[in-house]
């Protein structure tokens, strides 16, 4: 049997996606016989992670609680004519990295996915199509992940955006990103390349 407060650790480490228990063992472990202060710092850090991030209420993006809305919104070198539409917050920062991109962003919170239970009104759909009309948009640029529901979602806000808006420049990542990566795990060449040569759709 193992101590109690060591077995707690594993439990809770357990529940993160792609931590089985010999991941989740090894790592209480690790905690366990490094020094206290790194686990002092990583449980302050978690006791601060929902009362320190919010959601931006206009792009969706992750933004510190104090602020309003994104600086990535708010800044006024930022393109507002532009919108680059990701299916999570942590995409932004992957094509941030490749600094080639000066427009706003759109984060949709997930793809369609009914196997998942993601239907299109659980997105952020309604939001994006108001924004494309206030700031008047003259591109969106949609960048889901090149998987099945990422695909089915892209179709989607092309035939939704394309019906509303007749004048709307709709363009797609182009296919340098690999089938099944996650814009997050692409490197930044990559990014850039797919970024530069986006498509008309």
């Amino acid at each position: 049997m193992l101590p109690q407060a060591l077995q707690d650790v594993i439990d809770a480490l357990g529940a993160l996606p792609g931590a089985g228990p010999r991941t989740a063992e090894r790592y209480a472990y690790y905690l366990f016989r490094a020094n206290p202060a790194i686990s002092e710092a990583i449980s302050d850090s978690l006791k601060n992670l929902h009362s320190g991030v919010k959601s931006c209420p206009v792009t969706f993006a992750l933004i510190d609680a104090e602020e309003d809305v994104s600086p990535l919104y708010s800044d006024e070198a930022r393109d507002k004519s532009t919108i680059l539409v990701v299916e999570e917050p942590l995409d932004i920062y992957a094509l941030e990295a490749t600094h080639g991109y000066k427009g706003t962003y759109h984060v949709l919170g997930g793809a369609i996915s009914p196997i998942d239970g993601i239907t299109p009104d659980q997105l952020h759909i309604k939001e994006l199509l108001l924004r494309v009309d206030k700031d008047d948009v003259k591109e969106v640029i949609i960048a889901t992940n090149p998987s099945v529901e990422g695909e089915s979602t892209a179709l989607l806000l092309q035939k939704m955006l394309s019906e509303k808006f007749k004048d709307l420049k709709i363009t797609r990542l182009a296919r340098g990103l690999p089938l099944g990566v996650d814009l997050s795990y692409a490197d930044q060449i990559t990014l850039s390349a797919a970024l530069e040569n986006r498509t008309n759709l």
